[in-house]
C-alpha cells in the first residue's frame, strides 16, 4: 500500500479572471483575451496535492500535466486582479516551466508548493521570488 494523497486544493482558475476576461470584451480590440478567459474557466483545472500538482487543460480539458515537487527547482508567484488571484511559474529541473494562471488563494497555494519542494527536493530548494503586477 502506498501512501494516502491528501488534496490540498482542487479547482479551476478563479472567477475574477473570467469577470474582467468578458468585461474587457466589450472593447472588441480585446476579444480574444476574452476567449481565452472563458477557455480557462470552462476547462482548466488544478489539483494540487500533498505528492503532485495536475494541471487539466486544452480544448476541452483534454491535455494533462503532472509534476511531482522533487522536479520543481523554482517557484514565482505574479500577483494579479488586486491581489485577488495570481499566476505562478514552476521552473522544473530540466529547465521547461509550467505556468498556473489565474489561481485562487494563490498566496496559501504558493507557500504550500514551497513547502513541499524545500520537503522533496532540499539540495536545491525553491527560489522565492514574487513580481509586481
Amino acid at each position: 500500500m502506498g501512501i494516502r494523497e491528501e488534496v490540498y486544493y482542487e479547482g479551476g482558475p478563479h472567477i475574477g479572471e473570467l469577470i474582467f476576461g468578458l468585461l474587457l470584451g466589450l472593447t472588441i480590440v480585446a476579444l480574444p483575451l476574452s476567449i481565452g478567459a472563458i477557455v480557462r474557466a470552462l476547462w482548466l483545472r488544478y489539483r494540487i496535492t500533498n505528492r503532485r500538482i495536475t494541471v487539466t487543460g486544452g480544448w476541452l480539458g483534454r491535455d494533462r500535466t503532472d509534476i511531482i515537487y522533487s522536479e520543481i527547482v523554482k517557484v514565482v508567484k505574479v500577483p494579479r486582479g488586486l491581489g485577488a488571484w495570481g499566476d505562478m511559474v514552476l521552473t522544473l529541473r530540466d529547465g521547461s516551466r509550467l505556468e498556473l494562471r489565474a489561481v485562487p488563494k494563490f498566496r496559501e497555494i504558493y507557500e504550500y508548493i514551497n513547502e513541499k519542494v524545500a520537503l522533496k527536493n532540499p539540495q536545491v530548494g525553491a527560489k522565492v521570488e514574487e513580481k509586481s503586477a
